[in-house]
């Protein structure tokens, strides 16, 4: 009987310590391209291109809005997002894009995704992208 109650005790733990969320609240998370595209397509979801106005013409992710992480209005552009909702953002190769994240996880946002490798490997992975 005490062996059985070892094993459904160890088997509790388990159940109970597995059932975690993608990310805690503000933890930033690199996905991976085919990560993001399963992300993208979930409702309430605020896809963010932080490259400059001109990166973002000549090429970016459907449905993406640009907020240019060098631009002086930067700080003020970031909090007209909403923090309760799910953010994934991505730059040409990730670093501004990670720099971004660190802000936004300063600034309160709650679930914060950041594309592993920007838009160059989203591209090279062999997903589209949609020019203005």
């Amino acid at each position: 009987m005490k062996r059985v109650l070892t094993i459904l005790s160890i088997v509790f733990l388990l159940v109970a310590t597995g059932c975690k969320e993608d990310t805690s609240e503000g933890e930033i998370k690199l996905v991976t391209p085919e990560e993001m595209k399963t992300l993208i397509d979930q409702k309430d979801v605020q896809l963010v291109d932080v490259r400059s106005k001109e990166e973002y013409e000549d090429g970016h992710i459907n449905n993406s809005q640009n907020i240019d992480f060098n631009s002086p209005t930067f700080d003020e552009d970031i909090e007209k997002l909403d923090k309760t909702k799910t953010v994934i953002l991505y730059c040409k190769s990730g670093k501004r894009s990670a720099k971004c994240a660190e802000k936004l996880q300063a600034a309160g946002f709650i679930k914060i995704f950041d594309l592993e490798g920007g838009i160059t490997q989203w591209k090279f992975n062999g997903f589209d992208i949609g020019t203005k």
